[in-house]
C-alpha cells in the first residue's frame, strides 16, 4: 500500500478557522485577566475545591485524548503494522497538540506558574504528582522528536530565510539534513520510550485520586483506578484515531480510509471490552452499584458515562456492518471519545465533593473561556500544520 502524505493545497482562513481565531482572542484575554487579577479573579476555585474545569478538561482528559500517538505507533512500528502508517503522521500530531495543551492548561491552573519549572530539580519522589510531570515533561519532548521528521521531509533542502538571514540557508538545511539522518537510526529508540512513558503517566493520573477516598464519590473511588486510567486510555486511541481521521477526510474532502480504520475498531471491541468488565466487575466486587438509584447528579452522570460512553458503543462495534459503515464508527467512535471525557470530568470534578466544601462548584465564564480558547488554538495549530506539511493524504484523485 503506497503512502505518500503531503501538505494539502487548501484555502486556509475559512469561517472556520476565523471561529476559531475569535475563541483564541477571548481564550487570550481571560488568560490576561488570569495573570494580572489573580487565579480567583477568573475562576470559581477556592481552599475547598483548588482545582476544577482546567484539571479535569485541559490537563486530564487532554492526556487521555493524546492516546492515539501512543497506541498507533505501537501498532504501526513496535508491532510491525505498517498497514496503519496512513493515520499515525495525524495521530502524532493529535497527540503532540494535546500535550501542548496539557502544558499550557498547567502553566494557567498552577498558582505560581513561574515555579513550574522546579521539579526538574528538586525531586519529590513519594509524590504521583512528581512522577506525572516528569513523564509528561520528558514524553512532550519525545513527540515534538518524533514529529521532527515530517518537518524535515518538508523543508530539506528548500529552506529560504528572508533578509539577512539569508546567509543561514545552508546551516539551517544541513542541520535539517543531519538530524533526519540521525534520528532514522535511532527512532526506535524515543517510540519505545513514548509507549512506556504514557503508560506510566496514563495510570498516575488515576494515583492521584487515591489520596482522596472521603472527597471521590464511591461510584469512582476504587484501588483499582489507575488501571482504568490506563485500560481507558488504551481503549480510547484507535476510537480518538477514527474521531480525528474521518473529521479531517471530511473537511478537507479526502479518501476516508476505512480500509484502515475498520481494523482499528476491531482491535476497539478487545480493548475497550477490558476497560467494562475492570469497570463493572469493580463495581459489583465493591457493591457500589446501591448508589445507582439515588437519583443524584453524580449517580445520573455515571449512569450516562457507562451506558453512552463504554456499554452501547461496545455493542454497536460487534456488528460488522457497523464497522463498514463511516456513519457507524464516527458514531461508535464519537460516543466512546464522550466517555472518556465524561470520566475524567466525572472523577476530578463531579464526583469529587470535599467534606468542607460550603458550595457546589461550578465552572467561572474564565475558566471556561481559557478552556474554549485553548481547543481552539489546538484545532487550528491541526489545521495549519496539515496544510503546510505532509500528514494526510490527498485524495487519489487529486494526487494522481
Amino acid at each position: 500500500m503506497t503512502h505518500k502524505p503531503s501538505p494539502l493545497n487548501r484555502k486556509f482562513w475559512t469561517p472556520g478557522v476565523m471561529v476559531m481565531a475569535v475563541f483564541m482572542a477571548a481564550g487570550a484575554l481571560s488568560i490576561i485577566a488570569r495573570f494580572t487579577g489573580g487565579i480567583g479573579y477568573v475562576t470559581n476555585l477556592s481552599n475547598a475545591r483548588p482545582w476544577g474545569l482546567w484539571v479535569g478538561v485541559d490537563v486530564a482528559t487532554g492526556v487521555a485524548l493524546a492516546a492515539g500517538g501512543f497506541t498507533t505507533a505501537a501498532l504501526a512500528h513496535i508491532f510491525g503494522r505498517h498497514y496503519y502508517e496512513p493515520v499515525t503522521r495525524p495521530a502524532l500530531l493529535t497527540a503532540a497538540l494535546g500535550y501542548t495543551f496539557v502544558v499550557l492548561g498547567l502553566l494557567v491552573d498552577i498558582g505560581r506558574s513561574w515555579a513550574i519549572w522546579k521539579p526538574m530539580f528538586y525531586w519529590n519522589t513519594n509524590s504521583v504528582l512528581f512522577e506525572v510531570a516528569m513523564c509528561v515533561m520528558v514524553y512532550l519532548n519525545v513527540l515534538y522528536i518524533e514529529f521532527f521528521p515530517i518537518i524535515a521531509e518538508q523543508f530539506k533542502g528548500r529552506v529560504h530565510l528572508p533578509g539577512l538571514l539569508s546567509g543561514l540557508n545552508s546551516l539551517v538545511d544541513g542541520i535539517l539534513k543531519i538530524g533526519d539522518a540521525i534520528l532514522e537510526k535511532i527512532m526506535w529508540i524515543f517510540i519505545i520510550l513514548g509507549v512506556v512513558l504514557s503508560c506510566m503517566h496514563q495510570s498516575s493520573l488515576g494515583s492521584l485520586m487515591l489520596v482522596a477516598p472521603t472527597k471521590l464519590h464511591p461510584l469512582w473511588y476504587t484501588p483499582i483506578l489507575p488501571l482504568l486510567f490506563l485500560t481507558s486510555a488504551f481503549a480510547v486511541g484507535y476510537p480518538m484515531v477514527v474521531f480525528e481521521t474521518t473529521l479531517a477526510t471530511s473537511s478537507f474532502k479526502l479518501d476516508d480510509e476505512m480500509g484502515i480504520l475498520t481494523p482499528l475498531t476491531r482491535i476497539t471491541i478487545f480493548l475497550l471490552g477490558i476497560y467494562m468488565v475492570l469497570k463493572l466487575g469493580d463495581m459489583a466486587i465493591r457493591g457500589t452499584y446501591v448508589y445507582l438509584l439515588d437519583g443524584t447528579h453524580q449517580t445520573n452522570s455515571f449512569i450516562i458515562e457507562i451506558l453512552f460512553g463504554v456499554m452501547i458503543p461496545w455493542i454497536m462495534l460487534l456488528f460488522e456492518r457497523v464497522r463498514k459503515s463511516r456513519k457507524g464508527i464516527f458514531t461508535a467512535a464519537a460516543l466512546i471519545v464522550g466517555g472518556v471525557v465524561l470520566n475524567r470530568i466525572n472523577v476530578f470534578i463531579v464526583g469529587y465533593k470535599p467534606p468542607l466544601a460550603e458550595n457546589t462548584y461550578f465552572p467561572a465564564p474564565g475558566e471556561i473561556l481559557v478552556t474554549l480558547g485553548l481547543i481552539a488554538t489546538l484545532m487550528f495549530i491541526y489545521r495549519f500544520a496539515v496544510t503546510y506539511l505532509p500528514i494526510l493524504q490527498e485524495s487519489k484523485e487529486v494526487s494522481s
